[in-house]
C-alpha cells in the first residue's frame, strides 16, 4: 500500500472551510437583504434621495459592527464551553483513568469496531496522547469544529461590509422613480451570486443554495417594502 500525504487528502475536502464559510455567507447575505429591504422600506415611503442614502449608511455601519460583535461573543461563549469541558477531561483523566479508558473503548466499539480491536485502539491513543483522544472523540472538539472568535467576527462583519455595498451603489446612483424596483433587481443579482459562490467554496449544489438564497431575500424585501408603503409618509 501507497504512503498517503494525509493533507493532500483533508485539502481534497470542504469540510475545514466550514466556519469561517458559515459566518461569512451570513454576514454577506444579511449584509445585502437588511441594507436593502432597509433601503426599500424607506425608498417607498420617500419622495427625495438623502433618507435612503442616511439610511443605508446608518444600516451598513450598524449592522457591519453588530454582525462582528455578535458573531464574538455567540462563537468566545462556544470556545468559553469547549474549555471547560477539556478542564474537565483533565481532571477525570487523573482521577479515574481506567473508567476513561473503558468510555474511549467504548465510544469505538459503537462505532463498529471488535471489542477487543477497540480496546487496543483505546489503550495505544490513550499513551499516545490521552487528552487529544478524548478531546476528539469523546467530545467531539477538533480542529476543524473548535471555534474561533476572531476570525468568525472578521469574517461577517467584512462580508456584511460587502454585501451591504451593493444596495448603496444603486442608491447613490439609479434613477430614484423606481428605486424599489432598481434596489430588488440589483439585491437578486447580488444573492445569487453569493449563493453561487459560497456554493462553489463549500463544495455543495449550486441551484439549491442560489434557490434557498433568492426565495428568502425575495420574502425580506416584499416584506419590508410593504410595511415601508403602509406606515411611511413622504419625506
Amino acid at each position: 500500500m501507497s504512503d498517503i500525504n494525509i493533507d493532500n487528502y483533508l485539502d481534497s475536502h470542504y469540510i475545514h472551510r466550514s466556519n469561517w464559510l458559515r459566518a461569512a455567507v451570513l454576514g454577506a447575505n444579511d449584509g445585502i437583504i437588511s441594507v436593502s429591504s432597509l433601503a426599500i422600506g424607506v425608498a417607498a415611503a420617500s419622495s427625495t434621495r438623502e433618507p435612503i442614502i442616511l439610511a443605508t449608511v446608518a444600516g451598513l455601519v450598524a449592522g457591519a459592527l453588530s454582525m462582528a460583535a455578535g458573531e464574538y461573543v455567540s462563537v468566545s461563549s462556544q470556545m468559553d464551553t469547549e474549555h471547560a469541558d477539556i478542564e474537565r477531561e483533565k481532571q477525570e483523566l487523573a482521577e479515574m483513568p481506567d473508567e476513561e479508558l473503558q468510555i474511549l473503548a467504548a465510544i469505538y466499539e459503537q462505532r463498529g469496531l471488535k471489542k477487543e480491536t477497540a480496546m487496543q485502539v483505546a489503550v495505544e491513543l490513550t499513551a499516545h496522547d490521552a487528552l487529544a483522544a478524548h478531546v476528539r472523540d469523546e467530545l467531539g472538539i477538533n480542529e476543524i469544529t473548535q471555534a474561533n472568535p476572531i476570525q468568525a467576527a472578521l469574517a461577517s462583519g467584512a462580508a456584511f461590509t460587502v454585501g451591504g455595498i451593493f444596495p448603496l451603489l444603486v442608491i447613490l446612483f439609479a434613477p430614484l422613480k423606481g428605486m424599489e424596483f432598481w434596489l430588488y433587481g440589483f439585491t437578486i443579482l447580488a444573492l445569487v451570486l453569493l449563493g453561487a459562490t459560497a456554493a462553489r467554496t463549500g463544495g455543495s449544489p449550486i441551484w439549491k443554495a442560489v434557490m434557498r438564497i433568492t426565495i428568502w431575500g425575495t420574502i425580506a424585501m416584499a416584506l419590508s417594502a410593504g410595511v415601508g408603503s403602509l406606515f411611511g409618509v413622504n419625506v
